[in-house]
């Protein structure tokens, strides 16, 4: 009798710590965006936005410069008065490329604002699909495999990114 409490404590201690282990599931967020074809195109769409702001920039330093060395060339032959204008002039297109940049490229600049708005929705749907699926399938945490720096080992069995994709309707 002694002997079956024992064993019945047992195996409901061995039972109520297994409930209290918690389920983890790995996702690679990389892996599952360069499988998304509107990823792909938004990204192609802000590096051609990119490339263009680029070159107003390049164009308006590019200006800036020579005006500079026109005005170099031109020193010996100008006037204080002249000179000093020159120079404002000069000043004045290199401030004017430097805020373009800051505008275009700066930490709130517009291809900031720009990727935010059309990277948003498509990482939400991803959020909810991640959601719906550790939701179903019991999951207390959802890790993404390279923001998560301290992971040394994690076994291919609680990746989940496949599906994830499947969720969203790319089917892998």
């Amino acid at each position: 009798m002694k002997r079956k409490s024992i064993l019945l404590i047992g195996m409901m201690l061995s039972i109520s710590i297994a409930s209290m282990a918690q389920k983890f599931a790995l996702i690679d967020m990389e892996y599952i965006l360069k499988n998304i074809p509107a990823y792909e195109m938004t990204n192609e769409q802000l590096s051609q936005m990119s490339k263009r702001w680029q070159g107003e920039v390049e164009a308006l330093q590019q200006e800036a410069q020579n005006m500079y060395k026109s005005y170099q060339s031109e020193l010996v032959f100008l006037s204080a008065e002249m000179r000093a204008k020159r120079e404002e002039e000069v000043v004045k297109k290199e401030q004017e490329a430097q805020e373009l940049k800051r505008k275009y490229f700066g930490a709130e600049g517009e291809l900031y604002q720009k990727r935010t708005s059309l990277m948003k929705p498509i990482h939400d749907e991803i959020y909810e699909a991640v959601k719906e699926i550790a939701e179903e399938k019991g999951y207390q945490v959802v890790l993404d495999r390279p923001s998560a720096m301290s992971i040394i080992f994690a076994s291919p069995k609680i990746d989940i990114s496949n599906e994830v994709l499947i969720k969203l309707g790319y089917s892998k």
